[in-house]
């Protein structure tokens, strides 16, 4: 990747979420000596002007927030909170949305690879994207693969951690715990299929009669519940 050389320290961004909804950032670092856990980060994502699995936005806000913190925090880099190479989950386009965060910030001096899964999404025929170059690809068995693939699977496994979390605690108390006939796996199956108790307010009679174990009177039952309440 034309580094100058070995990276001290070097952190990796997936994100996670369903339909776009319980969207997470994930942060995972690794220096010479492994995986640094207590150096990992969740993020949240907030915008609320992302449409719903902008995955190009989302991972636009998560290095934005990283960005302005490192400046904040550690503005003359003397701290070892930099890192020496980012690795993002994604190809051109992830890149792209990067490269614009990291031009706004003034740090594209910071390298970035992308990586993104081959045509065919077989591990061990990822590409990878920087500014301005063609995708390059690296051999089935070079050791550098291995230890990128594991930096990537660290990322997705806690991104994917995280947003499970962050779903289940969504799945606590919400508006639909006030509808009569609504019980816990009523409210499971509603929120499976339409994500968020929010969706579930928003979806049409027909929508919601849909749903696997929910009758026809208790369709219309939270249909009205939620929209006498608006």
């Amino acid at each position: 990747f034309d580094l100058e050389a070995p990276p001290q320290r070097i952190e990796v961004y997936d994100n996670s979420h369903i339909q776009g909804t319980n969207a997470v950032g994930a942060m995972i670092v690794a220096g010479p000596e492994g995986m640094m856990k207590n150096q990992y980060r969740k993020f949240n994502i907030r915008g609320d002007d992302l449409t719903p699995g902008d995955d190009f936005g989302m991972m636009k806000e998560v290095l934005m927030r990283r960005f302005k913190r490192l400046l904040k925090e550690d503005p003359d880099r003397k701290l070892g909170m930099w890192p020496d190479l980012l690795l993002i989950d994604g190809g051109a386009g992830q890149v792209s949305a990067v490269a614009s965060i990291m031009k706004e910030y003034g740090v594209e001096d910071i390298p970035m690879v992308g990586v993104a899964k081959g045509v065919d999404r077989d591990a061990g025929k990822e590409e990878f994207y920087r500014v301005n170059q063609r995708p390059m690809a690296l051999r089935h068995n070079d050791p550098v693969l291995y230890f990128i693939q594991r930096l990537r699977d660290e990322a997705h496994r806690f991104a994917i951690g995280t947003h499970r979390a962050k779903r289940a605690k969504a799945i606590g108390a919400t508006p639909l715990d006030d509808v009569a006939g609504v019980g816990a796996a009523r409210k499971r199956a509603l929120l499976a299929h339409f994500g968020s108790a929010k969706a579930v307010s928003r979806a049409n009679l027909s929508d919601l009669k849909a749903v696997q174990g929910v009758s026809g009177a208790l369709a219309e039952r939270i249909y009205a519940f939620f929209h006498e309440r608006s």
